[in-house]
């Protein structure tokens, strides 16, 4: 495989290309374990029939634990959106519709979201009376079992060159209660300072699915305290404020 030509770097890992293959190949210290439940997480969504670039193989490249999977040439909804902002209220519809579809299937073996919350709530730092708090709203929350992608949003949709759009980056997915997963795409909106985006965003999704916005914005105090524990601290102190500061209740 060759490593000539990259498509983007993360903050863990850098994303290459090499002819119809993508290869993702991960620091050195990124754990294993993690890269392991990645690629099972994508074979288990593969077998649900939702359009995702196929797994190929996990290896290791120079040490470092690599996911090859298929390469799907196109542009991202994020540049889409950037390129026409005339057309927006088109793609946040297709986002929506493509989340919807996401919801409407079932996969037993993903990791509960339920579980997930919980051990990054407890993991985050605020004070305990908090984090008491917000495991027992989650607790109070109804339990699903649909599949939540767990980082929607425009830039993990790829528009392929016939059309066809395909939904990538499965490491976070889960199965659990649909309006945790548009909390979840709500306050990515939000992060990205795409405060009109993300209200039109909300808008949608509950007209399409029937959902009560207040339901979903119940989620958020709980969504953004279980993501305050990754990212960088502007990220982290954006999300603590909509803990210490929304309360829908």
């Amino acid at each position: 495989m060759k490593l000539d030509k990259i498509i983007a770097v993360r903050k863990n890992k850098t994303i290459y290309r090499d002819g119809n293959k993508c290869i993702k190949v991960f620091n050195k210290d990124f754990s294993k374990a993690d890269v392991l439940n990645e690629a099972l997480n994508q074979a288990r969504i593969e077998e649900t029939g939702l359009n995702i670039p196929k797994i190929l193989e996990v290896t290791t490249i120079d040490g470092k634990w690599a996911i090859v999977s298929e390469y799907i040439s196109g542009k991202t909804l994020a540049q889409l959106m950037e390129e026409d902002a005339e057309k927006k209220d088109e793609y946040l519809e297709m986002l929506v519709d493509l989340q919807l579809s996401v919801h409407s299937k079932e996969c037993p073996l993903l990791n509960k979201l339920k579980d997930k919350m919980n051990r990054k709530i407890s993991e985050s730092s605020l004070d305990a009376t908090t984090r008491y708090d917000l495991h027992t709203r989650l607790e109070g929350m109804p339990k699903h079992n649909k599949v939540c992608h767990g980082d929607f949003n425009p830039s993990n949709i790829i528009i392929s060159e016939d059309g066809t759009p395909f939904i990538l980056d499965w490491s976070h997915a889960t199965q659990g209660n649909a309006s945790a997963d548009a909390a979840r795409t709500y306050l990515l909106f939000c992060l990205n300072n795409d405060i009109d985006g993300a209200k039109a965003y909300l808008d949608m999704f509950c007209k399409k699915s029937n959902t009560v916005r207040q339901y979903v914005q119940k989620w958020m105090p709980i969504v953004a305290a279980s993501q305050s524990v990754k990212g960088n601290e502007k990220e982290r102190e954006f999300l603590l404020s909509w803990v210490d500061v929304v309360d829908y209740e």
